[in-house]
């Protein structure tokens, strides 16, 4: 419990215990994010020394996508029924042992084959690691502050992933698959060290005996699968449209399969009714459309920097590395905002944030100087560390221990589609709106620039909503449930789960 010395409104400290599993379990969202942006740099050497085609250098990006996305959700609550201790481990070596396969490859397939299975691993790893937090760490300041700093070390690794991934590719392309290894070795070691064997990192809910729900694992993990396909058939655009529209319909299809099983399964791997809570809802849509708007701007200023502008790229990840302010303001300053004014006056401020860099963003010129983007770059960097994090707090929070990885995994999958998403969007009205000629070129990214202002207005409405009917339960903290109160839309008392998860007390307590 926190120490009864502090001052009111302060986030309580963590003791070195509950630092140490918190840095190993930040280290795996790091890791995830450092390796996708790696790759992102590196594609184009990867290309010209294997001899890839265009399309399957695209895919090269897109089976990491594919993986994540469509596993997320399955992940998720597997860490819930087969333990997350489990599932940490096993997924955290898988991830290490096919990216070092991905280093040692000579043709496309290999490379596809890599990428897929390290983003099927991270499904299962990164919604497990957060599951360890929220089950972990007290719910309230000591949470929140776990949570804020797993959000701002994964996009720490994002950020610095694209300078270091640039200093490797001049080493050798290799090296962007074999780093990870090495971090991933590290982390595993240390995780065998610091992840306790009993309490709520290991826990394995009896309802299990009731057998793993797998016509719901299947057709869940072929919805998400198919309709991942299809937004990331709608990047990469041609002529394939009867398979982008295929894959859609029969992801739809397999959407209404899964709720028709879960409704009739006695042990269902997703209980509908955690859909009723709204505030998880709403965090986890605010969530989609704040990572699709993030990752189209980035495209898009990366697009205009090397593609534009002339710059090489590791000219471009030296000057999007503003961007990376969230990783030291997430885990400082936003844990003291969100205690003073709650989740989501702080999402909210995030997503204005947001609108403000992308807005400035849309009269850009041929002309304007690093100096002039830079502080755009900066308040984008700014609205990642006030908007990230609570969303995921509010993802999670009031959730019940049992079911901490099935709400890690709607949110992961919610990031992921959004990222997608986003990128889709704004690729596909820039290759409508292209024509010959540098004015028209610059016309064409000012309009797909429009996509990321569009998604942030509207988690900007999402959001707000979640002020209405809210009353402060403290002084301090207006989104958290009084100490022994339920969190609102929570079960009532006695439909609580009776064994309390094992939690890491801060020092002091």
């Amino acid at each position: 419990m926190p120490s009864a010395t502090r001052a009111p409104g302060s986030v309580p400290a963590l003791s070195a215990r509950a630092w140490a599993l918190l840095l190993v379990l930040s280290g795996t969202i790091f890791l995830e994010g450092i390796d996708v942006a790696m790759l992102a740099v590196a594609v184009p050497s990867i290309r010209a020394d294997l001899g890839l085609s265009t399309g399957t250098a695209a895919w090269v990006m897109s089976a990491y996508i594919l993986g994540y996305a469509g596993f997320t959700l399955l992940g998720g609550r597997a860490a819930d029924l087969l333990g997350r201790r489990r599932m940490f481990l096993l997924w955290l070596t898988v991830f290490m042992l096919f990216s070092g396969l991905g280093g040692f490859a000579t043709e496309g397939w290999m490379l596809l084959v890599a990428r897929f299975v390290t983003g099927v691993s991270a499904a299962f790893m990164t919604p497990a690691a957060m599951s360890i937090i929220t089950t972990s760490y007290e719910q309230g300041p000591q949470r929140n502050r776990a949570l804020l700093v797993f959000a701002g070390t994964g996009a720490a690794g994002f950020s610095l992933g694209m300078v270091i991934g640039g200093l490797l590719t001049q080493i050798g392309w290799r090296w962007v698959f074999f780093a990870p290894v090495l971090l991933a070795g590290a982390l595993l070691l240390a995780t065998l060290r610091v992840l306790p064997r009993t309490g709520a990192a290991a826990e394995v809910p009896e309802k299990t005996a009731d057998g793993f729900d797998l016509p719901g694992a299947a057709a869940a993990a072929g919805a998400m699968l198919l309709l991942a396909a299809g937004v990331v058939r709608l990047e990469h655009g041609g002529t394939g449209w009867p398979l982008t529209v295929g894959a859609f319909a029969v992801g739809l299809l397999l959407v209404y399969v899964f709720v028709g099983v879960e409704r009739r399964a006695a042990a269902p791997l997703v209980r509908l009714g955690i859909f009723r809570k709204a505030s998880m809802v709403r965090a986890d849509l605010g969530a989609l459309l704040f990572l699709g708007s993030f990752f189209g701007f980035q495209f898009m200023a990366t697009l205009y920097l090397q593609e534009l502008r002339g710059w090489s790229s590791l000219e471009t990840s030296l000057a999007l590395v503003l961007m990376g302010i969230d990783a030291i303001l997430a885990p400082t300053l936003t844990p003291h905002l969100v205690n003073r004014f709650g989740n989501t006056r702080v999402v909210i401020g995030g997503f204005v944030a947001a609108l403000l860099a992308y807005g400035l963003f849309l009269p850009v010129g041929m002309d304007w100087s690093y100096g002039l983007m830079a502080p755009m770059l900066l308040l984008t960097g700014v609205a990642f560390a006030l908007a990230y994090g609570p969303l995921s707090i509010t993802a999670t929070d009031g959730v019940e221990p049992h079911e901490q990885g099935l709400a890690s995994g709607l949110l992961h999958t919610s990031t992921q589609f959004g990222s997608a998403i986003g990128i889709s969007a704004v690729t596909a009205v820039y290759g409508l709106a292209s024509t010959a000629g540098q004015e028209a070129t610059l016309e064409a990214f000012r309009a797909a620039l429009v996509v990321p202002v569009v998604m942030v207005v509207l988690g900007l409405v999402v959001t707000a909503t979640g002020l209405k009917r809210r009353k402060p339960h403290g002084p301090h903290s207006p989104d958290a449930p009084a100490p022994d109160a339920p969190a609102p839309d929570a079960p009532a008392p006695d439909a609580l789960d009776s064994t309390r998860p094992t939690v890491l007390a801060p020092s002091g307590g």
